[in-house]
């Protein structure tokens, strides 16, 4: 009872916050999408992380800790390094462009008669294919959850079931394997009534409240999912025997070299080293994400000044990648000694799926009662609020992009009321997890549709981040990024299992195209890049457009150079932070503790270098 109540009250708590902010919402696009773009910095930064934390995404480090050791995590920890890019470098620039979506960026950015093509095109790419791609990854993780936590089947009454169970025999369909035994129709039944409930629960305040009750009800969901983790983290290291023990038993399991390989926060050697570090060195830039392109812009986008947008991207980092990746770590590791595996599991197929869902059937056995229910509340808290932010991120191309500018100011010529287009926004929720829907369906695991994503995404990074950095770059090279992508993509996936031959090439391949290909084409009209520089105030080579409009005291490339340097300098604190943390809570097998003190002390020095540039002064806010 102790855990329905934490979880109701949750329920009551998200749906109350999109009714409270549903008469705001409801006014016209940038209230709905943008909460009037009045955003404190550290609330948009826990946003972030909580849309990131998602409960894939703790499913995702499972079994990456337990298919290739601790080193594998790195997969996810370099993406700080686009995360705090982003911040020290182009946040600020994103909140000053004033846009709504990064399709809408485009006519901003670029001009001449196939912008408004180009801009359409990234709205159904990003907003249908790449959106509905992440939003299939977690309805998946959904259904990981929902077999253990929703059986439904022995909770409804019998002939209420049998009516579910009917329709589901009848069409035919089947969403997954069952890990734990069920009747592949019993388990889609469930999983089934499950979804659609949490997507209903995630649209009640998502489509009411906008963007406030999301970020408000994201607040509360990453202090319950943190609180959680936390308490599951030390029963965790409790059951295995203490943090002290935790060494001893891998070894014991597993033997000396093994956990070695498996505790190792740097390259042991072996084959595919190679293709690992191609991996890890390539995927934090060449991603769809690498300029802070969706949600993440979005979340810049509301913040009230450019501090803010700063503040927000590095409490999203620290949050993200230190503080969160360390209570993982902790549980993956003890999940290993509490439920150990052999080296023909490892070979077996499936072996990827079943570790992953050890996260969710270790809360099940190992926790009481109360902390289950703050654990189940935020893992569902998490799903409710990745699945929102998907849904609010996708509903913003469709009705800004599509419907606002293609459909009624273009082909109507008439413009749109705000309440007409924040109607249009909800609608084009069904739409989206329609599409999600369906893709999700042919999922296998989590990290099947990661690496799926990551493929298709690798080709625009360059670009993306380019276009800020770059005056030369024009609507034509981001064209021929995305045609590359949407070529190459699907035949790399079908071609080649080795992702670093499949990310390397989408990186070389269209990075050189759009390159190429820009200067071969026209150049952006002077006048466009005058306004968009005003507007703006870009960094890096945007030299001839800064001295033709011979703005006081402004140095593009000198700014770009102390973004780049302090974004070097917290990198190193944070990388420094996490691995001696990680170290003092894991540490490896004949390792002095020393080593970890020691980066814990770097990090903390390292500090000042960045910390001022977050809070500095607001001056260049009214740029």
């Amino acid at each position: 009872m102790l855990d329905l109540a934490i979880i109701f009250a949750f329920v009551v708590y998200a749906i109350g916050s999109g009714l409270y902010a549903r008469r705001a919402a409801s006014k016209n696009l940038d209230e709905y999408f943008l909460a009037g773009r009045s955003v404190e910095g550290w609330r948009a930064g826990v946003s972030m992380a909580a849309t990131q934390f998602a409960a894939d995404t703790p499913l995702l480090a499972m079994g990456l800790i337990a298919t290739g050791g601790i080193f594998l995590m790195w997969r996810l920890w370099v993406y700080a390094l686009a995360f705090l890019l982003m911040g020290f470098v182009l946040a600020a620039l994103w909140r000053r462009s004033g846009v709504l979506t990064d399709a809408e960026l485009t006519e901003l950015r670029y001009g001449g008669r196939g912008v408004l093509f180009l801009r359409s095109v990234k709205a159904l790419y990003y907003g249908t294919l790449i959106n509905c791609v992440v939003l299939a990854m977690v309805l998946v993780a959904a259904t990981r959850i929902a077999e253990v936590f929703l059986p439904w089947h022995q909770w409804l009454p019998e002939q209420l079931y049998a009516l579910f169970y009917r329709l589901v025999s009848g069409v035919g369909i089947t969403l997954g394997d069952s890990v734990t035994g069920l009747d592949p129709v019993v388990l889609t039944t469930n999983n089934l009534i499950s979804i659609a409930l949490i997507v209903a629960f995630a649209a009640a305040y998502s489509m009411t409240g906008g963007l406030r009750s999301i970020i408000a009800t994201d607040v509360v969901q990453f202090a319950l999912a943190m609180l959680g983790t936390a308490a599951y983290a030390w029963i965790v290291v409790d059951e295995a025997g203490g943090l002290g023990a935790l060494t001893e038993q891998v070894v014991e399991l597993y033997g000396e070299a093994q956990a070695a390989e498996m505790l190792s926060f740097t390259p042991t050697g072996g084959e595919v080293l190679t293709g690992f570090l191609i991996v890890v060195s390539l995927q934090w830039f060449f991603q769809m994400n690498s300029d802070g392109t969706g949600y993440l812009a979005q979340r810049s986008l509301a913040c009230k000044t450019d501090r803010d947008a700063r503040v927000a991207a590095v409490v999203f980092t620290w949050l993200q990648i230190v503080f969160r990746s360390v209570l993982w770590l902790i549980i993956g590791v003890g999940l290993v000694v509490l439920f150990p595996f052999t080296e023909e599991d490892a070979a077996g197929q499936g072996f990827e799926a079943s570790r992953e869902i050890l996260f969710v059937t270790g809360i099940q056995q190992m926790l009481p009662p109360g902390i289950t229910g703050l654990m189940l509340v935020g893992l569902l808290a998490a799903l409710a609020s990745t699945i929102d932010t998907h849904l609010n991120w996708g509903a913003s191309y469709w009705s800004r992009d599509i419907y606002d500018r293609l459909i009624c100011r273009q082909w109507l010529d008439r413009e749109p009321g705000g309440r007409e287009e924040v109607l249009v926004a909800r609608l084009s929720n069904v739409l989206i997890l329609i599409v999600a829907f369906a893709i999700m369906a042919h999922l296998d695991s989590i990290q099947q549709a990661w690496q799926i994503s990551l493929t298709f995404g690798a080709g625009m990074g360059s670009v993306l981040v380019l276009r800020w950095l770059w005056e030369r770059i024009n609507l034509y090279s981001e064209l021929a990024a995305m045609l590359v992508s949407l070529i190459a993509a699907p035949i790399l996936i079908f071609s080649t299992d080795a992702e670093w031959i499949r990310l390397g090439t989408m990186a070389v391949v269209s990075t050189t195209a759009a390159i190429g290909v820009t200067f071969i084409t026209p150049a952006t009209p002077r006048q466009r890049l005058n306004d968009f520089y005003r507007k703006v105030r870009p960094v890096g080579l945007w030299t001839n457009t800064s001295e033709r409009l011979q703005l006081d005291d402004d140095r593009p490339v000198r700014r770009l150079v102390v973004g780049l340097r302090t974004t070097a300098f917290a990198a190193v604190s944070v990388f420094a932070m996490l691995v001696g943390l990680g170290k003092i809570f894991v540490r490896p097998p004949e390792e002095s503790i020393l080593w970890a003190v020691g980066l814990v002390a770097v990090s903390l020095l390292m500090t000042p270098l960045w910390f001022r540039e977050v809070v500095g002064d607001t001056s260049t806010d009214a740029h």
